[in-house]
Order: C-alpha cells, then structure tokens, then sequence
C-alpha cells in the first residue's frame, strides 16, 4: 500500500468514525429533549422542582438569584421561554403577581401546558398592618403575605403540589419523582419539627428585622415580628418608623436585632447605634435568610437552618 492509499484509508475511517458520532449524537439527543420544559419564577420554586424532578427536568428561572422579588418585571424573553415551557409554577398569594396578567394572558393557546400557582388552596397570612406601613403594603401588594416559602411548613406544602403536577404530567416517571420527594418531604418535615421543638421554650417572644418577610415562621412558631420595612422591601422607612422600632425594642428589652444580606444593613445599623448610645447595651446583628438564591455558600435549606440557629439566639431558648 502507497502512501496516496494509507492517506485515503485513513481519511476514509475518520469520516465513518465521525459519521458514527453523529448518528450516536442525534439518537441520543431526544432523551434530553424529553425532558420536562419546566419555568419557574425564582429561586425557592426552583429548587424544591429540581430536588423532586432530578434527570427528567429542564428548569428555566425567570427571576435572577438574590433580586427583590416584589419590584422585578418579566421581559420579552421571559415571555418566550414561558412559551415553550410544560409547566410554569409560580408562587402565588402576591410575590410574583406578573405571571397570570404579564406572561400567561400573551401565551400561545397550548392545552398541554399547565400553569400552577403553589399556594392555591393554602391558608395564607393577612397583610398586616405595623408601624404605618402596612395599608401601603395592602394596597400595592395584595392581602396577604406572601413570603410562604420562608417556612419549611408552608414550603412541604408548596413542594407537593410541584410534585402532584409533575407526576400528572409526567405519570411514566411516577416512582423516580416519589422517592425523590419523599426525601424531600423528609428534610422539610424533620426541619419543621426541629424549628417547633426547639423553639418551644424562649424567653423572648418577639424578633425585630429589617424586612416584615418572616410571619409565617412568627405565626407557627409562636413569636411575633416587627419590622422596619413592611411586607414588600422596596420602600423607605420613615425617621418616625425607626425611632418608633428603637423604642419597641427598648421596651421589649430584646438586643437582637435581623437582616437579610441580599438588602442592605444601613437600617438595621443605625437603630444598633442608635440603641447602645441611649443605653450602653450591645446589640447583636444577625442573619436571617429571604432564601432568594444561594447566599454565604448555603442553599435553600441550608438557609432554613441557618435562619432557627440565629433565631434561637434572639429569642434566647431556655
């Protein structure tokens, strides 16, 4: 065999060695596209669908990690992806009220997709009203709060209903989304008994906090939350609204008080200054997770821990 030979037999086995390729790409290929198209509206939603779907989902996030949830508008892209999704699962009670009027009202006519609210048929907190702020809070964020997923109660209850709809669409992969929501239930469940049992005997009865976000643990694990800025996070509190929160936590002689990292501080820091120059007393500031996207290295349960952790050192359990 020349050399002329050697070159075209060569050649000739890269072209059936990448043909081969090809063809092993594109039969394989439609497992990938047989995934679920699955939107989502932010972070908490996201990941308790990817813990329950696993291989079988593709999640699209509408909102980016670690934005207010409350401000955030959709763009045309979210519109498209949302289009071509299976199944859209938002929130509900207020936080992403875009959805139903700004997204599924311009969808094109699919009787294949399904659009699920995660708080439907859940009992729901009242939007109250605290410090002056909360009839705004009412009139531009609905009557409720809508901070649910905060708690690992209200999130197993959310997360059933992902896996409901999943299982529903999706019957062929019923056993694989069971077990891996059945674990899932598990962590949430053993994570609610713990926030229950160790917050059962404190002797504080109340948490001061940058942002109102947080009364669905205050509701369940009896406590009560005051805060500097109402139910949404993006409006600015007044000098009698901090003055005000100064004074409850003087009264209260609570020294502990919380912030959510992905906003600000500078609230928080004032009423801590403010506080130990009227009383020499420490004031402590410490976290307590929004759980909007991954924070300080911690996903979303990690987070929920984290969160009873520094509660049980403002509540201070006996």
């Amino acid at each position: 065999m020349n050399q002329k030979q050697k070159i075209f037999l060569a050649s000739t086995i890269l072209i059936v060695i990448v043909s081969f390729v090809i063809i092993t790409c594109n039969a394989v290929s439609p497992h990938v596209s047989n995934k679920l198209k699955i939107v989502t509206t932010f972070y908490p939603l996201t990941y308790l669908t990817q813990q329950i779907g696993g291989d079988y989902v593709e999640i699209t996030q509408l909102m980016p990690d670690n934005v207010d949830v409350h401000s955030w508008e959709p763009s045309v892209s979210h519109i498209l992806a949302a289009d071509d999704a299976n199944i859209i699962f938002y929130n509900g009670a207020g936080v992403d009220h875009w959805v139903e009027e700004d997204i599924v009202a311009l969808l094109s006519v699919d009787d294949n997709r399904v659009v699920v609210e995660t708080t439907f048929n859940l009992t729901l907190i009242g939007n109250v009203e605290e410090y002056g702020h909360g009839v705004n809070d009412v009139h531009e964020h609905g009557l409720y709060d809508p901070h649910t997923w905060v708690s690992p109660y209200m999130a197993r209850m959310q997360a059933e209903i992902i896996y409901d709809a999943l299982v529903a669409f999706d019957f062929e992969h019923e056993n694989y989304y069971a077990q891996r929501w059945n674990s899932l239930k598990q962590q949430l469940e053993q994570l609610d008994g713990m926030y229950l049992s160790e917050l059962s005997n404190v002797v504080y009865n109340s948490v001061f906090v940058s942002h109102e976000a947080y009364g669905y643990l205050a509701d369940r694990y009896g406590f009560e939350q005051h805060g500097v800025i109402g139910i949404s996070a993006d409006q600015q509190p007044s000098v009698t609204t901090i003055n005000n929160m100064i004074k409850d936590m003087q009264k209260h002689q609570v020294s502990t008080i919380y912030f959510d990292p992905v906003y600000s501080n500078e609230y928080v820091q004032t009423i801590k200054n403010e506080i130990q120059k009227q009383t020499g007393q420490t004031v402590i500031v410490l976290k307590l997770y929004l759980m909007t996207g991954s924070v300080d290295g911690l996903d979303y349960l990690e987070q929920m821990q984290i969160n009873l952790v520094n509660l049980k050192i403002g509540l201070e359990v006996n």
